[in-house]
Order: C-alpha cells, then sequence, then structure tokens
C-alpha cells in the first residue's frame, strides 16, 4: 500500500515545521534542595521533602509523584503548577510506562481521557490518534516542547523506552506553538541525565519477540556540573501479522553542563533504524461503486516485498540560563533528518516509495517575575522558527514479481515541498490572591512552495492565535476556570474543486472554550479534574478512500463534550489513573450527504481505569499487582454511515504481575521480573475508519527482566 493509500482520514502534515525545584533524583526518588530540618535565626528550615516516583532528570520541565502530575512547562511554558493550570492536561508518567509497559505511543495513552488510539487495528508503522476527535497524527507531536518535523510519509517514530514522561495537553495551544491541532499536542519528554547514578538494563520477549536495552546515567565529574546519559535499545520482532516485522536499532546520548545554579546547558541526541512492514492491512471486500463493506481476515500483502527501512536522526540543545533580577532565557533547537524507503504489495499489485525530510526547529523566550502591586506577574515573550523540506518519489507496477521478487517498480511520481514560519509571541500570568489569570497573543508568518507531479503551489499565511484563562484556587484546594483559545495549522496537500479545478488546501482554523474544575484533595497524593469544552474547526484536511481513490477533502467540525479523570499514589502501596469522556463530534460542512453525521471513527463514549498496587510488607512484599480495562465506545466506519462499516463497542482487559527478586535473596538485589498483558481477554473485531477496515490488536503478553545496579 503507497503512502497515498495510506492516509486514511488523516490531517495532513503541519505547515511549519511557580518556581522551580533544585532537583537531586535517583532511581526511586526526588528531593528539594531543602536542608536537613533544624533552627535557625530566621526561624525552621524544614527537613527535606521527599516524593516518592518522581521522574528524574527532568528539571524544570515535568515534575510528578507516581502517577500525580505537579508541575510542568509543556502547558504555559513556565513550570506551573498542573492543579492551578486553566486548560486540561495529562501526564504520563516514567513510573506509569514502566508499570504498563507500552510498546508504542498509542498504548502510552490509552488510559488518557479524550484521546482515541487504535482506530488502525494494530498498524506498526505510525503513531496514530486523535483527541477529542481532531486527529493529532501530523498536527500535534512535539518532542521536548519543539514541534516534531514531519511529511506525508516521513513521521519520526518514537521509541518508548527512551521517554521520560507525556505530557497531553487538550485544546488549542497556538498562542505558544504556533501551528498545531486544535485538540491538542502531545509533548515527548526524552529522558535526561541524573545526578545520582543510574544503571539498569532490561530484556524483554514474547513471541515472535526480542529486545534488550540498557539507561546508564549519572556525574562525569565529581562536582556534578557535567552529568551524561546514554539509552540504547536493539530489537528483533514480528506483529501478529507474520510478514509485518518490528526490528529497531536506538541510541539516545545526552549530556548536562550545569556551572552553577543558574545555568544549564543540555544536549539531547538519537539516532534509530527501524523496519517494519511496508504493507499494513487486510483485504476488504467492495459492493456496488467500489464502497468497501469490510475486512476479510487476509492479508493484503507479501512478506517477500515488504520492508519499511527508516533512518531517523536528532541532534539539539536546550539552555536556562539566570539573567539575574528575576529574568530567565530559555532557548532550545534541534535539527532532525530522516530517510525511509518503504516496499508495499496490495493484492498482487506492487509499489515502492522512497521519503527524506529534514527540519529545524528553534525556540527562544525570555520569563520575568515581577510584582505591581497586589499582582504577581510571570511574563514571557518570545520567537520560535521551523523550517521544512522533504522529497518524495513513487513508483508502481503490473504484476510483473517472479518468485523472487526481483522486480522493482520504475519512479514516476515526483513530490517536494519547503515550509518556514516564523512567530512571535507574548505571555502574561497573574497571580491576584486566589485569583489565577492568564492571557497571550502569538502571530505567525508562513510561507510553503509545494510541487506534487511537477505542478507548482506557492502561499503565504499570516496568522494570529491567542488564549486567555482565569481561575480562582478555593480554600478547599478546588480550582473552577474557564478558558478560551484559537488553532491554526497551514496545511500541504491539493484539494480538488468542483468542475476540476484544483488549490493548495487552506489552513485549518479552530477556537475553543472551556470551563473546568482541578481538585487536588489536601494532604493526599490525588488529582481530580473535570471539563465540558466546545471546538469549533474550519478547513480541517481529510482523505477519503472508501470508493478505492485517496482524494484530499476539507471540512468544518464541531467537537464538544466533557472529560473527568483521577490520578492518585497513595502511601499503602495503591495507584491509580481513570477517566471518562463523551465526545460529540459533528461534521458541519462537508459534503450533503455527511452534514450533520458524526465524524468517523469518533465514539461517543469512552472510559479507562488502571489500578497498580506494590505489598509494602510481609511474605508478598516487593509484588506488584496491575489491571486495567478500557471500554471504547460504537462508532461509524466512514462519514456516510455506512450501516455495514459500524464498528460495534468493545472492551479490552490490561493486566502486569512484577517481584523484585531482592526480597527471596539479598544478592539479587535490583532484579525484577514482570510480565504484561495488553487485551487479555484477546477481544479482536472489525473497526474501519475513513472506508477502510481493519481488525484490533490480539493479546500481547510481554515478560520483563530488569537488573538495576
Amino acid at each position: 500500500m503507497s503512502f497515498h493509500q495510506r492516509k486514511l482520514g488523516l490531517l495532513s502534515t503541519i505547515a511549519v515545521i511557580g518556581t522551580g525545584f533544585a532537583i537531586a533524583a535517583n532511581a526511586q526518588t526526588v528531593s528539594t534542595g531543602a536542608t536537613e530540618g533544624k533552627a535557625s535565626e530566621n526561624g525552621t528550615t524544614l527537613a527535606p521533602i521527599v516524593v516518592e516516583g518522581t521522574d528524574q532528570g527532568v528539571r524544570n520541565v515535568v515534575e510528578t509523584d507516581g502517577y500525580v502530575p505537579k508541575s510542568g512547562r509543556t502547558v504555559t511554558k513556565t513550570n506551573t503548577p498542573i492543579a492551578q493550570t486553566a486548560q486540561s492536561v495529562s501526564v504520563i508518567s516514567r513510573r506509569q510506562l514502566d508499570d504498563r509497559q507500552p510498546q508504542n505511543v498509542g498504548e502510552a495513552l490509552s488510559y488518557t481521557p479524550g484521546v482515541r488510539a487504535g482506530q488502525y487495528g494494530s498498524e506498526p508503522r505510525y503513531d496514530a490518534f486523535k483527541i477529542r476527535g481532531i486527529d493529532l497524527t501530523y498536527t500535534g507531536i512535539f518532542r521536548d516542547g519543539l514541534r516534531q518535523i514531519s511529511s506525508p510519509n516521513g513521521l519520526f517514530r518514537i521509541e518508548t523506552y527512551g521517554v521520560e514522561a507525556l505530557t497531553v495537553l487538550r485544546g488549542p495551544a497556538a498562542s505558544l506553538y504556533g501551528a498545531s491541532s486544535s485538540g491538542g499536542i502531545v509533548d515527548i519528554i526524552s529522558k535526561r541525565p541524573t545526578e545520582e547514578t543510574l544503571r539498569e538494563v532490561e530484556f524483554y520477549g514474547s513471541y515472535g519477540r526480542v529486545q534488550g536495552a540498557f539507561d546508564l546515567s549519572g556525574p562525569v565529574t565529581d562536582d556534578n556540573v557535567l552529568l551524561y546519559r546514554l539509552t540504547g535499545l536493539a530489537r528483533d520482532a514480528r506483529n501478529e501479522i507474520e510478514a509485518v516485522k518490528d526490528d529497531r536499532i536506538m541510541i539516545a546520548p545526552a549530556l548536562t553542563w550545569q556551572p552553577d545554579d543558574g545555568t544549564h546547558f543540555t544536549v539531547l541526541g538519537e539516532y534509530m533504524d527501524s523496519t517494519t512492514g511496508g504493507t499494513w492491512g487486510y483485504i476488504n471486500n467492495y459492493g456496488p461503486g467500489g464502497t468497501s463493506i469490510g475486512a476479510t481476515p487476509v492479508y493484503g500483502g507479501d512478506a517477500r516485498f515488504n520492508d519499511f527501512t527508516q533512518k531517523q536522526w536528532r541532534i539539539g540543545y536546550e539552555l536556562d540560563h539566570d539573567l539575574g533580577e528575576g529574568v530567565t532565557l530559555h532557548h532550545k533547537l534541534r535539527y532532525s533528518n530522516l530517510s525511509n524507503r518503504q516496499e508495499w504489495v496490495f493484492q498482487d499489485f506492487p509499489g515502492i516509495g522512497y521519503e527524506d525530510n529534514q527540519g529545524v526547529a528553534t525556540d527562544t523566550y525570555l520569563e520575568s517575575e515581577f510584582q505591581t502591586g497586589a499582582a504577581q506577574h510571570k511574563l514571557i515573550a518570545g520567537v520560535d522558527y521551523s523550517f521544512m523540506e522533504y522529497d518524495a518519489r513513487q513508483g508502481s507496477g503490473p504484476d510483473l514479481f517472479t518468485d523472487s521478487y526481483t522486480y522493482v517498480p520504475e519512479i514516476t511520481y515526483y513530490e517536494k515541498q519547503r515550509q518556514n514560519t516564523i512567530g512571535v509571541y507574548v505571555q502574561d500570568q497573574i497571580e491576584i490572591d486566589a485569583w489565577r489569570i492568564s492571557a497571550g497573543l502569538r502571530h505567525d508568518w508562513h510561507t510553503s512552495t509545494y510541487t506534487p507531479g511537477g505542478v507548482d503551489y506557492a502561499r503565504t499565511d499570516s496568522e494570529t492565535t491567542g488564549r486567555a484563562s482565569i481561575g480562582y484556587v478555593t480554600p478547599w484546594s478546588i480550582m473552577p476556570y474557564v478558558s478560551y483559545g484559537t488553532s491554526y495549522v497551514a496545511n500541504p496537500g491539493v484539494v480538488i474543486v468542483s468542475g476540476g479545478g484544483t488549490h493548495q488546501a487552506d489552513p485549518t482554523l479552530g477556537r475553543q472554550y472551556e470551563i473546568g474544575m482541578k481538585y487536588e484533595i489536601p494532604n493526599q497524593n490525588i488529582l481530580l479534574s473535570a471539563a465540558f469544552y466546545n471546538i469549533d474547526q474550519e478547513n480541517a484536511s481529510v482523505y477519503e478512500t472508501s470508493s478505492g481513490i485517496n482524494l484530499l477533502r476539507q471540512l468544518d467540525l464541531r467537537s464538544r463534550g466533557v472529560e473527568f479523570e483521577a490520578t492518585a499514589s497513595l502511601d499503602n502501596g495503591l495507584s491509580f489513573t481513570g477517566g471518562y469522556s463523551y465526545n460529540d463530534v459533528k461534521i458541519t460542512k462537508l459534503t450533503p450527504e455527511t452534514v450533520g453525521n458524526q465524524l468517523n471513527s469518533s465514539p461517543y463514549h469512552m472510559f479507562s481505569l488502571w489500578a497498580d498496587y506494590q505489598v509494602q510488607s510481609g511474605a508478598l512484599e516487593g509484588l506488584g499487582l496491575g489491571a486495567g480495562v478500557r471500554y471504547v465506545g460504537s462508532s461509524f466506519g466512514d462519514n456516510q454511515h455506512t450501516p455495514v462499516l459500524s464498528n460495534g463497542a468493545r472492551t479490552f482487559v490490561d493486566a502486569a504481575i512484577r517481584y523484585d527478586l531482592e526480597n527471596i535473596n539479598p544478592a539479587m538485589k535490583g532484579v525484577r521480573l514482570q510480565v504484561n498483558a495488553t487485551n487479555l481477554l484477546n477481544e479482536v473485531n472489525q473497526v474501519c475508519t475513513t472506508g477502510f477496515c481493519y481488525y484490533d490488536e490480539g493479546r500481547k503478553v510481554v515478560a520483563t527482566v530488569r537488573y538495576r545496579f
């Protein structure tokens, strides 16, 4: 299947590419810079505050206590408490990732309210998902606060072992991040160097799947001025379809230089070489007029010509420097490069595609803290720039293969694009007693040249976006809030209009208002949140494939719903995360027969709950048990609501068990055995998206041996 055939309902690629703690982290804890409790002439100095399970190596980026998010920079680009952030946000911490062992981003996000993953079954090639009914695959994935450069078939693959945490911001974020989805963004936070020594090796396997990994970190110098981290992984694996590989080699070095308390400079790098299946999917049955009527359990590809190889690398840095007088400079930059080769065969018709992209993303801003009367301000002002270019080549041919599959189709189609964006922004966060007020404004200039098949298109866009919110922190630690934000994405691609003409796709514009509440239960490590939202989106780009022809269309939609989330990590060893979402995504403009319909593969109801218990004492001390349930409500398989393509409701059950062997023999300190099962009951049904049908991923069991020393 070619990448043009693959764009099943995804948005096109984007047009562009309080206070801080001094953290000292080890494998289990992180403490603030407080000294031990003692009397002083100014009063009593508090004893160290130890936060169990907090992610390490992410100073002033994100801070969690077990499963519970405490503060982070993704939402506001300042270190703001999550419980006082007037917008919906979730954090999947390293502790959660260790407990659940997700194999990809979709699995990592599967217990986050409002997130729809799995609409392409067990598709292994791309991290495809929706938030609030809006696809973020191309327009909402960021890495360490910078947009992740992507092109139509050139999406960076993300290895969850190299991730410290994932921050999910629901709703528009363009006032700070520029071109991005109105559904929100997911910020993938890389592992960073730690001041305490960390040494870990891990091996895991399952049917047809073997992987080894290591994670090493600590100081290079005795004074902790120079820190390092080196994370690596090698995998030889097969998917549930035998013809589809999931092989990977990844190495991610990082280095931090901190000559004083006010200066932190970190270099982050990664190289990954991966191979998966070039054809994913099953042969579909088609009725009159070429309309799909469902999948068959017959794989549509051929193992002899099916490799989808991708080489990707990135190198970048982050600088935080205290300029004095309450002013801090934040600057980051990353260069990325990707090259892939995709072989595919669909129903005995072979094809090949190549795609290369490269890009730069950089962001620089000043953060200033000051007071005017009773108002305490956190003011930021900045500029960011991004550049992306890609080149794609494709070819396909008749069934000329021999048994040796030595024939490679001739390249007959060429496509390229260059995009530049520069944006300037300002935001002020104001605290007046218990009031939390925030307002931000940004303006972007975007230029694009696009050449599909030798035809040149060019356009320039200029957009202003903003966000404003107000919340009130009550004496009971409950914060009700209201917020409003706008977004834009300048789309590539060509739209075919009536009469046979074409034009480059118009920018996607969005606006959202949200009313919500957050409750951080006093003296308990529990955070509750609830939100009602309404998003109106214009000119969303989607690809329709139900007729067998891949067409780019632009539609308007309205996404409205409610979300509830609860996260906790308690002293008795119990941690849990759960949520419920109701999402009504209506098409308000497309074709006459689809206006008023629910957007395809967008369930009204979703519910999830994951709970983990670690035995604290007694004969079973060191035993951990986890279990989860994910409910995905019914949805439609295409925008026309064809009855035979309807997706029924389904429930998935996951489970985990682990044991620290040092409780049997102290000589085995640091050794942990763990088994994780996803879709334990093997619930497998047809799932259809934009008129093409797949199957859910079946039961998957992974056994892990981890040694920390």
